[in-house]
């Protein structure tokens, strides 16, 4: 089975572009992004919306609510399911998002990594509410030094992973990465496309973005999720906007300061998000966007 794997950093113009291919060649797009996997982030993660979805089938889009803490191994079988809907359907897989680990999970595999118990899992969110990351972190390198060598040592959501792995399993992370499962798709069957954008333009496009958001009602969107209560510490209450704005909303900033926070937040991910790509998925061209079209056609011989 082939499939176009298209990533590259938040507003690229990754979704117009899947669109465009979908549309031209008859294909399914199934998404890669973390945060545009949950229903209650329809427009603070810039998901398709509903006349794209009635154009081109569109897969694994707010299908996940905001109060569950979405793993990557979930969303490889998910996304397995939607490759297999695909190619029962004779469309061509278009698989398109930012999540580089959710790609790199894609086409070379992940650990099977049991269930960690709730109880636990609470327990160190507790842990890390009242105490910080530097204690999670610091008893990670004694219990996975390996793992922790290759964190942040504020990374909060990844010390807090790999400590309740290695608490739950008395393994580390590491050695469960070593067994995993095999990849969903061969890396040889698919066409592997990075955008790369100029960074003033990748910018100016972030700015544009982030202030259409808030024509389009994203503060509404936030100040819904805001009143459930959730956990902080879940990805959806991290996602790009969504803590600037929380704290508009509690009075302790104003709208222009919280938007200007959430660009700049999101200009310093797509840093990290080239660099991940870059060392992690060597094998990816990377391509203008105004040219990714045409290379996917030569790739695919169409």
């Amino acid at each position: 089975m082939r499939a176009v794997l298209i990533a590259g950093p938040t507003a690229s113009g990754k979704s117009a572009l899947a669109l465009e291919i979908a549309e031209a060649l008859g294909g399914t797009i199934i998404n890669a992004d973390s945060m545009q996997v949950y229903r209650d982030l329809r427009i603070i993660t810039a998901r398709p919306s509903p006349e794209d979805g009635a154009r081109v089938a569109h897969l694994l889009y707010g299908h996940v609510d905001a109060a569950e803490n979405y793993s990557t191994g979930r969303w490889c079988v998910d996304a397995s399911s939607a490759l297999r809907s695909a190619e029962k359907t004779g469309r061509l897989p278009i698989v398109v998002g930012g999540t580089g680990l959710y790609f790199k999970t894609l086409t070379r595999g992940l650990a099977e990594i049991p269930p960690v118990p709730m109880e636990l899992r609470l327990a160190l969110r507790r842990r890390l509410q009242e105490e910080g990351p530097a204690p999670l972190y610091a008893e990670l390198r004694e219990r996975d030094p390996d793992t922790a060598q290759r964190l942040m040592p504020r990374d909060r959501t990844r010390i807090t992973r790999a400590l309740e792995v290695a608490l739950a399993t008395g393994r580390s992370l590491t050695e469960w990465h070593r067994d995993g499962m095999k990849p969903p798709i061969e890396p040889h069957q698919t066409v592997r496309i990075f955008l790369d954008v100029n960074r003033e333009e990748l910018y100016r496009r972030i700015a544009a973005r982030f202030d259409g958001m808030l024509a389009a009602g994203a503060l509404d969107e936030v100040r819904a999720l805001h009143k459930r209560g959730l956990d902080p510490a879940l990805p959806a209450m991290k996602a790009h906007g969504v803590p600037w704005l929380i704290r508009h909303l509690e009075e302790e900033i104003d709208l222009p300061t919280a938007a200007e926070g959430s660009k700049r937040d999101t200009r310093r991910y797509t840093k990290r998000q080239a660099t991940w790509f870059r060392h992690q998925l060597p094998d990816w061209t990377w391509v203008a966007p105004e040219a990714a079209l045409a290379a996917i056609r030569r790739a695919l011989g169409r």
